[in-house]
């Protein structure tokens, strides 16, 4: 099982991933091994993906997290702007003080989400009596153990669409689908518009067990079938997680809570940040469409708690 995750884990930054810090739930390259193993196997408990024996829990944790993008999302949200990570050929004491930084003394975490990493990875160490379950770990699977079908709203705003591709003679008449598990809804169709600004706003159910928010632009036909435009997912994660873990956003003041990382496999033009603004926690999104030629979707989405 492990071993199978690994392969799919594309954010070690060195080579193939060996290791990993099962207490934390990340893989490592052999580089950042060593440096976790100096900190301890309270801190990170490294183990080797092919050598060493798996207890049941050290794979629950690695399922759980997810990924080592969806730890950075949690472990680097707070990551000061313009802050340079260690590259690949950075020197040995660049890559120590950044790792300590990051998980030992945890620089880059919300104070009152420090994590007891020798537990379980990502627990909310100040929250966790009010979460009700002293094993909750920001995986969405675990964050709260009841019996809702559902965790929250989310209003997804359609913002714009920018040099769209072309589907009819010079021009395109296009419009959005989203899906959120059996959710469907649509824009409006804007006429001969390659640059189309929506700014509609739908709301849509987030599940317990919930998948990415998946985006199609069409063109609209009146007398075939409507042309594909390209397509794009929002990975929800960063926003749910962050959203569960803060509780009422009201009680506190405007800050970063969360972010997505641009990696290689998501459509992202850029970072897209977790905020807190007004009471209301948001997230600006901006995504180059995928499977076409050409063309930009920028959206906004806002969590809604759902109402107790």
């Amino acid at each position: 099982m492990v071993t199978s995750l690994s392969k799919d884990e594309h954010d070690t930054r060195i080579g193939t991933a060996r290791n990993t810090s099962a207490n934390i739930g990340v893989f490592l390259c052999l580089k950042c091994s060593d440096v976790h193993r100096s900190l301890g196997p309270e801190i990170s408990k490294v183990l080797s993906v092919t050598l060493d024996e798996w207890e049941d829990a050290d794979i629950d944790s690695m399922i759980e997290v997810g990924g080592n993008s969806y730890a950075n999302s949690i472990y680097e949200a707070f990551l000061p702007q313009g802050y340079k990570k260690p590259r690949p050929d950075a020197s040995i004491e660049e890559r120590t003080n950044f790792i300590r930084s990051k998980y030992e003394l945890q620089e880059f975490l919300k104070p009152s989400l420090r994590i007891v990493s020798s537990k379980m990875s990502f627990r909310n160490y100040d929250s966790i009596n009010s979460m009700k379950t002293s094993g909750s770990s920001f995986s969405m699977k675990k964050i709260e153990e009841d019996t809702r079908e559902f965790v929250g709203d989310i209003n997804v705003k359609v913002v714009k669409g920018t040099n769209l591709a072309v589907r009819d003679i010079r021009s395109s008449d296009p419009y959005v689908v989203i899906h959120l598990g059996q959710q469907k809804v649509q824009t409006t169709v804007k006429k001969s518009n390659l640059n189309p600004v929506w700014d509609e706003v739908f709301k849509l159910r987030v599940p317990q067990h919930y998948g990415p928010l998946k985006l199609q632009v069409y063109d609209h036909d009146l007398f075939s079938a409507d042309d594909i435009m390209g397509e794009a997912e929002i990975d929800l994660q960063p926003m749910v997680t962050s959203a569960l873990a803060f509780g009422d956003p009201s009680v506190f003041g405007d800050m970063q809570i969360g972010k997505w990382f641009k990696t290689s496999d998501n459509a992202l033009i850029s970072d897209s940040i977790v905020n807190i603004v007004d009471g209301k926690i948001k997230q600006e999104v901006s995504l180059k469409l995928q499977n076409v030629e050409s063309g930009n979707l920028e959206l906004e989405l806002e969590w809604v708690p759902l109402e107790e």
